[in-house]
């Protein structure tokens, strides 16, 4: 053989050898830089793995927030962020685009890869969300012969075009996998199944559709479609719920995995509701439960909620969201819960070659009782999920001949079948208590001044016509506000003769809100609910002889985000009569009525520094209504995080030199009698030092002069944990498919730890008994053994962190008390050294 033919063998060898290693092969080699999948899970250049994913929206929080946050998720054991696309950000005027600061979608997910991370791409390009208008652009609904979400031609085209345009952006900067990029999968459209029965078979074409255009567009990764059980091959249905390990039917074919998009970590909360939460113990436990039952991915949502700025939430929706998840709405980590889930996402990594490569069973322990196993034939690999069921009582479970104690309603896992390392109803990880401290510099002594909105009549109007017209058709979702103006003249002798008897406008309002005035003097207001927007208002009121004039401004708050339809939604006044006349009912609503779209001060935009001139302001006064305030004021020292409390105040919006920081509405108390929010926060990237411009809106009564600034922190620590909680899940590691200890005593212990750069300053709480209570209101029970507190004092004071061990003799308890429960409570304050705090 030549020399020459010889090299052309061996390169020929080489490139066969290449071919093989980033190619498919008959044999099941994968593509090293590759997303595919099987029944069993995805697999990411060539590797299976176990993903815990958790949805941040880059728009709801700032650039200058974005790398701490995805920090935060990282080290609470993530590996995926979740994200939606916003339609209406990005293409607010049709063919006009925004990608800049808070809609930076490409920095966003770049930082993300930064970081390690992968990412989930929620494309819709509906996303509901609780998002004004489900995502979608207001002028897409002017389109003609327009219906959303169905087999219509026009609908289909707009969508398609955009989801194109996000499917090559991400193509150009190289951000799907194949290409080295974070993205693993995209997703097309969004809980369709809620609204495809309304469409009938349109429906169903347009869902086949919708999967098979995504397909087409080549990304690389797969493609995944929430709660839709008919999603076309290759894309894969994944479920949405607070507990998809039994709510879930599962993929529609077998060769699909199992995957979970939505866990919701709290509940989304609107104006009007009390306050909602979801403890860690249950989210631990809906998480165990889906990956004892072949679950490979969950996504939290919200892991972080943050904040709907500006106008960006849908009816009704607070300002501050998912203020519950892991990541609290300021950017500070919410304990235990985002300690409880970093703990329970190590303990499943330890399980994860048995997870993944395992064959599972299920084992009948008992009444309630349960073991779900993953055993790989042959090895020592083995993992098992012991189950109590029972929603209230603690049972004992034999399982492989050891009596394992499993509290109502948990999991313990044991990553070697052998080893409980962790337990859903055992919190080891730490708790914290949010406080809010006033910053007095900013709220003494305010400088406030006023400008007051005129009061239009129907002639100063520049819409009229012969009945009040519908509301978001005028607004074009630019403001919330629409004035509705009409007169109408009265003689003496209509007029009531009974100084007692007044008469009363009524209206009849397809929502959202209305503030009333008759001849310029306010008259009240009313509104409607998230449930039914629609609303009657009845208020009496002065009139005279002569030429009487009804000014109603009427409002949305937020544009519906879901259902079908949705292009078809109306609001605003609908029918107007006045009652109590002497000559009967006045129906006003087929009278000349004048529209007049949004406020003067929007229009001049007096809440920015150059607009703030365009106008006359004058010495505030309170309780004045369609009033805009301003003031200047320095930002408060430190890195806390800021909020304003706007518990004064009435219904409205705030500007902090010209960002609006969102809806407030703190007269709208809830069934518990309290304001749903009251706290606004206020990014630390919208201040500067000094002289920072304050314009709050205010709709009808509120008192500026009592606003407050305050910083929030997470600084008092506490720590609740029992002889009987397993030890901490890093007292365990695996090595060659075996589950050892790291640490020479394997019990329970209590960590507290205080924020970078801060220590313990002091405790505020201590005892080993029976303790009772919450972070931040822990008591005393009747086992309280007396010298816990200098233990603690001894371990923690002057320290970043301090491990307490969790045992009664350390702290000279009496083992034999009735009614102990051999807990150890702590609470601490952490400040900075040699702070005042």
């Amino acid at each position: 053989m030549s020399l020459f033919r010889r090299e052309l063998l061996v390169k020929a060898f080489l490139c066969i050898l290449a071919l093989a290693a980033t190619s498919v092969s008959a044999h099941g080699k994968r593509n090293v830089s590759s997303v595919e999948y099987d029944g069993r899970s995805l697999i990411i250049n060539g590797k299976r793995q176990l993903l815990f994913s958790g949805s941040i929206h880059y728009p709801r929080s700032t650039p200058e927030m974005w790398p701490k946050i995805i920090a935060k998720a990282k080290q609470g054991g993530l590996n995926v962020i979740q994200t939606y696309v916003f339609w209406n950000l990005h293409e607010p005027q049709r063919g006009q685009f925004n990608f800049q600061g808070r809609n930076d979608l490409v920095k966003f997910i770049k930082l993300i890869h930064a970081q390690g991370l992968y990412v989930t791409l929620r494309i819709g390009p509906f996303i509901e969300a609780e998002w004004n208008f489900g995502g979608f652009p207001f002028w897409l609904k002017e389109v003609e012969n327009i219906t959303f979400r169905t087999d219509n031609p026009p609908f289909k085209y707009h969508m398609k075009t955009f989801t194109k345009m996000i499917v090559n952006m991400m193509k150009n900067e190289k951000l799907f996998l194949p290409q080295g990029g974070p993205i693993i999968l995209a997703q097309i459209e969004n809980e369709y199944n809620n609204v495809a029965l309304a469409f009938k078979e349109d429906g169903s074409r347009y869902v086949q559709w919708a999967g098979k255009m995504a397909v087409s567009l080549k990304t690389g990764v797969p493609w995944i479609m929430c709660k839709q059980k008919d999603a076309p091959d290759p894309v894969i249905n994944s479920c949405n719920g607070r507990n998809c390990g039994d709510t879930f039917t599962g993929p529609n074919k077998p060769h699909k995995p199992v995957l979970w998009t939505e866990n919701w970590t709290a509940q989304y909360r609107v104006f009007g509701d009390p306050p909602s939460q979801r403890s860690a113990e249950d989210l631990a436990y809906s998480v165990a439960r889906f990956f004892s039952k072949n679950g490979t991915l969950t996504n939290y949502y919200m892991y972080y909620g943050g904040t709907n700025f500006g106008r960006t939430g849908s009816s009704f929706a607070m300002t501050r969201y998912y203020d519950e998840a892991p990541i609290d709405e300021f950017g500070l980590k919410k304990e235990p819960k985002w300690g409880h889930l970093r703990d329970l996402h190590k303990a499943l990594k330890l399980s994860q070659k048995a997870l993944l490569w395992g064959t599972n069973t299920a084992q009948n322990l008992g009444e309630d009782l349960e073991a779900r196993v993953y055993q790989k034939e042959g090895t020592p690999v083995c993992a098992a999920f012991l189950t109590n069921t029972n929603p209230r009582i603690d049972k004992i479970a034999t399982f492989r001949g050891v009596d394992y104690f499993l509290p109502h309603r948990s999991i313990s896992i044991l990553p070697d079948c052998k080893t409980e390392i962790y337990n859903t109803q055992r919190v080891n990880s730490q708790h914290s208590a949010r406080t809010y401290h006033l910053f007095k510099q900013a709220s003494q002594n305010p400088e406030w001044m006023m400008f007051q909105e005129a009061i239009p009549t129907v002639t100063q109007t520049h819409i009229k016509a012969d009945k009040p017209l519908e509301l978001m058709n005028l607004t074009k979702d630019t403001t919330d506000y629409v004035w509705y103006t009409t007169s109408f003249n009265l003689e003496d002798e209509d007029l009531p003769m009974r100084r007692d008897i007044r008469p009363v406008i009524q209206v009849s309002s397809l929502g959202h809100a209305l503030h009333g005035f008759v001849n310029d003097v306010y008259i009240g207001s009313a509104h409607g609910t998230h449930i039914d927007k629609s609303f009657s208002f009845s208020k009496p009121a002065n009139l005279k002889a002569g030429t009487n004039h009804i000014s109603l401004l009427g409002m949305t708050i937020g544009l519906p985000d879901s259902g079908a339809l949705l292009e078809r939604r109306i609001a605003g006044v609908h029918r107007v009569v006045v009652q109590g006349l002497n000559t009967g009912t006045l129906d006003l609503s087929a009278n000349v009525w004048g529209h007049e779209v949004g406020m003067v001060g929007e229009k001049l935009r007096v809440y920015n520094q150059r607009g703030s001139h365009r106008v006359q302001w004058t010495k505030a006064k309170k309780n004045s209504p369609v009033t805009w305030y301003k003031m200047y004021f320095d930002a408060p020292h430190g890195n806390d995080p800021v909020a304003i409390d706007m518990g004064s105040m009435g219904k409205g919006m705030v500007w902090i030199n010209g960002e609006s920081i969102g809806r407030y509405w703190v007269s709208y108390l809830s069934p518990l009698g309290k304001s749903s929010q009251s706290m606004y926060h206020v990014p630390r990237a919208f201040l500067r030092p000094k002289g920072n411009l304050m314009v709050v809106f205010e709709e009808t009564m509120g008192n500026p002069e009592e606003i407050t600034f305050v910083t929030v922190r997470r600084d008092n620590k506490c720590s609740v944990v029992s002889e009987f909680h397993p030890a901490r899940v890093t007292s365990w590691a695996r090595e060659n498919s075996h589950v050892h200890a790291v640490v020479e005593d394997v019990k329970p212990r209590a960590q507290l730890k205080c924020d970078e750069g801060k220590v313990v300053n002091s405790v505020v709480f201590a005892s080993f008994g029976n303790p009772g209570g919450a972070c931040g209101n822990l008591t005393v029970g009747s086992c309280h053994a007396p010298a816990t507190r200098s233990v603690v004092e001894k371990a923690c004071l002057g320290k970043t962190t301090c491990m307490l061990p969790v045992k009664g003799e350390a702290y000279g308890a009496d083992p034999d008390c009735p009614g102990t429960t051999s807990t150890l409570a702590v609470q601490v304050k952490c400040s900075r050294r040699n702070s005042k705090q």
